[in-house]
């Protein structure tokens, strides 16, 4: 498949001046040097162009920031099921020489939202509404988050370098996938049902892998906002477009919703673990928390001796994820408008409480596995994450996403998805979402309100050098998946390459179902699990990690997932 992208690569090689390596295996390293890190950066992300993308901004001098912006435009063009300027998400971000923060991008609920607004007059869930159409629309927050992204850290200081590659790849069109295909012909009855006009997503026939895919429209949007700015997005002409679109097609959205849609700087979430550090995304997302707790109730077993597949290991961790998604359906939700619980959630004293009644002998009956209590006065599997490190060592982990595969599956005008992050609240106490989770009152809808995110991006320090960028998709398995990479890495010894391909496992509570990937597990392994009370599921596949990791003699590896059609680029 690389070489369907051969061609592209060079145009954008040429109108870039750059000159950057890429293997088709995947896995590609760098040696730091004693006066900072010897390549101008690695690249990880869902897709060879985007990664191509980002790695040629780092060639021209770009930081990791100029570069994840570059990336961010360039995923909409060419991953567009879940890469997207009509979405929102978070950002991770550790400079060189200094504390690490992190970005909430999210979408918001619109001012005219309401608890109710997915049910009818008997209080029942009115099927598809907060998942396909204009209905399912939260207020966009990515633009807004690469605009707080380019004013606090770019390097370069010109929007124009690094959107002009999506431009380009958005007007001239590439080549698609075997994947990106099968993808859009899945999807194309429902592209035609919401839409009342052609889309560039359909066409008569079937997508085929190596069709080019153009979209004019939205070379034209990205064109606009290069010389708009923010402004023209969420106050000016692509801002009055979108409301007048959203609200004829039945949707809520006003130009008030995005003229007051503001990125939040958050205080990462943050933890240890043996000699790391690690740093993620705090409420409204529930993926550092979940990830804070899981670790806290399993720190006291000695995991490493058992080993990564270990029927103790694997065991234990369930039981822990377990409670800690129990607490995520009462406890977890925006910040800004519920108690923010995480101090007595993350509490050495709590967790220990949490964890008390496991047995290594059968797993804990549902049942009796409830959101916990203490001593005091509630994702999309295509979603995308990437990952970056530029020649200065700053580092960026970002989690972005539409929600489901493409989003609500509404095409703006501007030829930009729009999410259905809607559906991510708790349209109905103990009614669960797309992904199965269960949602209480913390995580119900109100007006401005952010919506709860399993999103887990995370940067691993250890002596304040970054050993490891993590993160990958998958809705509510994205917790686990990232979990289980960063225990690959910093407890079970394993390569970098073995840290991601490495089969994984799931469990969120409800449904009470462990999830296994397929041909991951040995039918004896199965077997036990059964024997210990667990309901088996099995699944093609869990997450697409994008990572990079440090190793003992200080190289960094990039390391892009088998699972889908993610790639690494270097710079050098």
């Amino acid at each position: 498949m690389k070489n369907k992208y051969f061609y592209i690569l060079i145009i954008l090689s040429l109108f870039l001046n750059g000159s950057c390596a890429k293997k088709a295996s995947r896995f590609i390293n760098y040696t730091s040097e004693k006066q900072g890190i010897g390549s101008k950066g690695i690249v990880v992300t869902a897709h060879p162009l985007a990664s191509a993308v980002g790695a040629e901004i780092l060639e021209v001098g770009g930081n990791a920031i100029d570069a994840a912006i570059a990336v961010q435009f360039a995923l909409t063009v060419v991953y567009p099921i879940a890469g997207n300027i009509g979405g929102g998400g978070f950002m991770v971000y550790k400079p060189a020489n200094g504390e690490a923060i992190a970005l909430d991008f999210r979408e918001k609920a619109p001012i005219a939202a309401r608890k109710d607004m997915y049910l009818d007059s008997l209080g029942n869930v009115v099927q598809n509404t907060s998942i396909d159409g204009s209905l399912a629309i939260g207020v966009p927050g990515t633009v807004d988050g690469i605009y707080e992204m380019y004013s606090k850290f770019s390097r370069l200081r010109k929007m124009s370098i690094l959107v002009e590659p999506s431009i380009k790849l958005a007007r001239r069109g590439f080549a698609i996938t075997a994947t990106e295909a099968q993808d859009l012909n899945e999807a194309k009855s429902t592209f035609l049902n919401v839409n009342d006009r052609a889309v560039e997503f359909t066409k008569e026939g079937d997508w085929k892998e190596g069709d080019i895919l153009q979209q004019k429209k939205l070379a034209a949007t990205f064109s606009n906002i290069v010389r708009g700015g923010r402004h023209v997005f969420y106050e000016g002409a692509l801002g009055h477009q979108l409301c007048n679109q959203i609200q004829r097609d039945g949707g809520i959205i006003t130009l008030e919703d995005l003229k007051t849609y503001k990125s939040v700087w958050r205080k990462p979430i943050k933890g240890t673990w043996k000699d790391y550090s690690y740093y993620s995304i705090p409420l409204p997302s529930s993926g550092g928390l979940i990830m804070r707790q899981v670790l806290g109730m399993i720190e006291d077993f000695p995991i490493a001796e058992w080993g990564q597949h270990d029927e103790r290991t694997i065991h234990l961790i369930t039981e822990a994820e377990r409670r800690a998604f129990a607490d995520r359906s009462k406890y977890m939700g925006d910040p800004d408008y519920i108690k923010d619980r995480t101090s007595e959630l993350t509490s050495e004293s709590y967790l220990k409480d949490r964890i008390s009644n496991f047995s290594f002998e059968q797993a804990t009956p549902i049942d009796s596995i409830l959101p916990g209590v203490w001593e005091s006065s509630k994702e999309s599997d295509e979603t995308t994450h990437f990952s970056i490190i530029d020649q200065w060592g700053n580092a960026v982990s970002i989690t972005t996403t539409l929600n489901g595969a493409y989003g609500s599956k509404v095409v703006a005008d501007g030829g930009y998805l729009l999410n259905n992050e809607m559906d991510d609240f708790s349209i109905k106490p103990g009614t669960p979402n797309s992904y199965g989770l269960i949602g209480s009152r913390a995580n119900a809808i109100e007006p401005g309100k952010r919506m709860l995110s399993s999103m887990t991006p995370i940067i691993v320090t250890k002596d304040s050098v970054v050993h490891a960028i993590i993160g990958s998709p998958g809705g509510s398995t994205i917790p686990s998946t990232v979990l289980q990479v960063f225990l690959n890495f910093t407890s079970f010894s394993m390569s970098p390459f073995d840290c991601v391909q490495s089969y994984r496992y799931h469990h969120q509570w409800k449904p009470d179902q462990l999830v296994l990937e397929k041909n991951g597990f040995s039918d004896e392994m199965m077997k036990a699990l059964k024997v210990k009370g667990y309901q088996i599921k099995i699944r093609e596949e869990l997450g697409k990690v994008e990572a990079i990791f440090r190793t003992k003699e200080g190289k960094y590896i990039g390391v892009a997932d088998r699972r889908g059609d993610d790639d690494v680029e270097i710079c050098k």
